[in-house]
């Protein structure tokens, strides 16, 4: 018990002469202002041409697979809906056969929708992930060119005065 008395009251002075750095400071700070931006990301990537055509794109390349798909389904469900009607009027081994039959096109179903995902997923990762380098580019860009001490891409809380989304959205637009 005593020796968490001294480690409490060695953590408290540790606190009051950080404490006290900082309010020694602060007057120093004042004199040479900090220039702070924040950009939203998520508006960014909703919002930005590069991103709305990236998923143009990334719509048409799979758009084949995604229709192959929902026509497979169609089917499945079709069969396994005659199967539920007919099930009852066939014989033991039809009926046995007919259910590893619709197991089977399930899991192949099952497999194909999951390979699309996989596959669609990962474009669009690479996608973001070049629309993201283009963006901390530019981020950069304005930082130098504006003399920026600080640019944050999330907060939890920020004064509109420090938005600069619009801006990093008008040079992404233009970009090419």
């Amino acid at each position: 018990m005593a020796q968490w008395s001294v480690t409490r009251g060695v953590r408290a002075s540790a606190m009051a002469v950080a404490a006290a750095a900082l309010l020694a400071a602060a007057p120093a700070a004042r004199t040479q202002e900090l220039k702070v931006g924040v950009v939203n990301s998520d508006r960014i990537l909703r919002d930005s041409q590069p991103a709305r055509a990236a998923m143009q794109k990334l719509e048409a390349e799979f758009a084949k697979r995604d229709k192959d798909l929902q026509e497979m389904g169609a089917r499945l469900k079709t069969s396994a809906e005659r199967f539920e009607k007919d099930g009852p009027v066939m014989s033991e081994a039809d009926r046995v056969r007919r259910q590893r039959e619709l197991a089977e096109a399930d899991r192949e179903f099952q497999r194909k929708q999951r390979e699309f995902r996989e596959d669609f997923n990962q474009r669009r990762n690479e996608e973001l992930q070049g629309l993201l380098e283009r963006t901390n580019r530019i981020i950069r860009q304005i930082a130098e060119q504006e003399k920026y001490d600080l640019i944050v891409q999330e907060a939890v809380y920020f004064n509109p005065r420090i938005d600069m989304t619009e801006r990093v959205l008008r040079a992404l637009n233009n970009a090419k």
